[in-house]
């Protein structure tokens, strides 16, 4: 495991590395050639519930995509970090609505419904830093959507699993732990690619 360990932080610290050095420009197009990506993906085009996140820095855009969805009806999800690292979620009701939390991050105002409401997302977003030929996803280390899976396969719930990622960002290989699990599409700016990874479910498509 320390192996495993080391071997993600080196990876972490090279791709934030060529994260810092785009353009606003660069990020701008890449958030917007995104969202025409992700909109066309069947498993967000027809889900009721999506639970995403708000990008920072020069993390992949997903602001473009938030209001996408919001204004095709579909419910969005927003994360909002609780103290332990865990996350409670928010409905996105537009860039209006999104105030400052720490971190950096942004999060949504009004009602708190509670850190399992993420149980009821058809689609869930997460953000990360790479993904590897099996779907494997690299995270950024802070636990908190290891916490969000975990509390999904409890429920037996199976939203699409869906990483915005850069090209450069789909790796050979992303050193993997026993409770990391595979995501379903990875949406970059040139395009889509679906997995079937060793734990993805049967008769998913």
């Amino acid at each position: 495991m320390g192996n495993e360990m080391s071997g993600k932080t080196v990876l972490r610290a090279e791709l934030l590395g060529a994260r810092r050095l785009l353009s606003a420009d660069d990020a701008s197009e890449a958030a917007a050639a995104l969202a025409r990506h992700a909109l066309l993906l069947p498993e967000l085009a027809q889900a009721g519930t999506v639970a995403a996140y708000v990008s920072v820095g020069r993390e992949p855009g997903t602001r473009a995509l938030l209001d996408a969805l919001l204004a095709r009806g579909t419910r969005v999800l927003l994360p909002v970090l609780l103290p332990d690292n865990d996350l409670d979620w928010g409905v996105y009701r537009g860039p209006g609505h999104l105030v400052p939390a720490g971190r950096g991050l942004l999060e949504p105002d009004g009602e708190r419904l509670g850190p399992s409401a993420v149980v009821g997302a058809d689609a869930v977003l997460l953000p990360g830093l790479a993904v590897d030929a099996e779907g494997m996803r690299l995270g950024r280390g802070g636990g908190s959507y290891d916490r969000v899976l975990a509390r999904l396969t409890a429920a037996d719930a199976d939203p699409a699993l869906v990483v915005l990622l850069y090209a450069n960002e789909v790796v050979a290989r992303v050193p993997v732990e026993p409770h990391d699990h595979p995501v379903h599409a990875v949406v970059t700016p040139q395009g889509v690619r679906r997995f079937t990874g060793p734990a993805r479910p049967a008769g998913r498509a």
